[in-house]
């Protein structure tokens, strides 16, 4: 099969899926998100909501929704935030929830009941109320299926999931591509055994999004592992227990994941409709949103070893240096109107 048929089996199957079996999130699941490092992240992106809301002109009625809202912690975050900045957003908002696994759906509402606001579950971004949109996506994009194409021979195969002699799966090439993604012409010539990598369901689900945005007004804060240009390069990977493991290994009980194009991401948005882009690193975002001057504030009537939690925090959101997603992580804005916001007001990734 192909390798996003297994990927989606994997990961979403109604019964098996990893998804919609598992918790996935914290210290006893398989991965931690820059939501459950710490709040000042919700409260940030917050700012960055309100700051986008005001820029587009307060439209109201609005729609304020998150995609992959994971256990709701980042809303929760963001909604505490916001009725704290101008109890009129919230006034004006439709609070809506992206989310495919019913067993987070529960979560996220157990977790955010205590808002009392008139908040709405759905499945897909295409179901989103027609109404001007403010939409925030962490870490969502890397969840969707991939396709790769490997160099082989001189020619171009698609990779595929096959049973293994030995049990289990593996890889194996397929025949020669009769057509292969148009962008590989205006990549460097492949070396042998060099990977490409596409995903067409993330292509509709940007331009979905985009289309949204372009026709009803409003904007889109995605954020993300990834690369700035497109390349060639095999990202595919999986966690367990937070730590590496075989994307074929126990499917259903990992994680599957792949890093963002940010530029193919830019190019099927731009499809859609003329929108305005930026990209940057979480670093450089979340600083120049005020990570800095946040620390300071809830860390001034801590203790030391207070403080000293929410310097790491910072620093493990922000830094660049190992086990920290500043620079790993990029922020990837789109809008139907210039923003003078991160991270369209800042320099771009190279």
């Amino acid at each position: 099969m192909r390798l996003d048929r297994f990927w989606n089996l994997a990961l979403f199957d109604p019964a098996e899926g990893y998804y919609t079996r598992r918790d996935p999130i914290g210290a006893r699941g398989d991965f931690t998100t820059a939501p459950e490092i710490s709040q000042m992240f919700g409260e940030l992106l917050a700012a960055w909501a309100f700051a986008a809301w005001d820029g587009l002109g307060r439209p109201a009625p609005f729609v304020f929704a998150e995609a992959g809202p994971g256990r709701g912690t980042l809303m929760a975050d963001m909604l505490r935030t916001l009725r704290q900045l101008d109890p009129a957003f919230l006034r004006a908002a439709r609070v809506r929830l992206v989310e495919v696994s019913d067993r987070l759906a529960a979560a996220q509402a157990e977790r955010l009941a205590r808002f009392d606001l008139p908040l709405r579950r759905i499945r897909r971004v295409g179901e989103l109320d027609e109404a001007p949109l403010i939409l925030v996506a962490n870490e969502l994009l890397d969840a969707v299926a991939i396709r790769q194409f490997v160099f082989r021979d001189g020619a171009w195969r698609e990779r595929r999931v096959v049973a293994a002699d030995a049990g289990g799966f593996a890889f194996a090439d397929g025949a020669p591509a009769p057509r292969v993604p148009a962008v590989l012409a205006s990549l460097p010539p492949p070396a042998p055994g060099a990977v490409f990598e596409v995903s067409p369901e993330r292509d509709a689900l940007c331009g979905t999004l985009a289309g949204a945005i372009g026709a009803r007004g409003g904007a889109a804060l995605l954020i993300d592992y990834g690369h700035a240009r497109s390349a060639h390069g095999d990202t595919l990977q999986a966690l367990r227990r937070h730590a590496a493991a075989s994307p074929l290994d126990a499917p259903g009980r990992a994680d599957i994941t792949s890093h963002v194009d940010w530029e193919q991401v830019a190019r099927a948005m731009a499809a859609a409709a003329p929108l305005s882009f930026g990209l940057a690193r979480q670093g450089d975002f979340l600083l120049r949103m005020g990570l800095r001057e946040r620390a300071g504030r809830l860390g001034a009537p801590m203790d030391e070893q207070g403080r000293q939690a929410i310097t790491a925090a910072a620093h493990r959101l922000a830094g660049t240096g190992p086990g920290e997603m500043g620079a790993l992580f990029q922020v990837f804005g789109a809008a139907s109107a210039p923003l003078a916001l991160p991270p369209f007001a800042q320099p771009p990734v190279d």
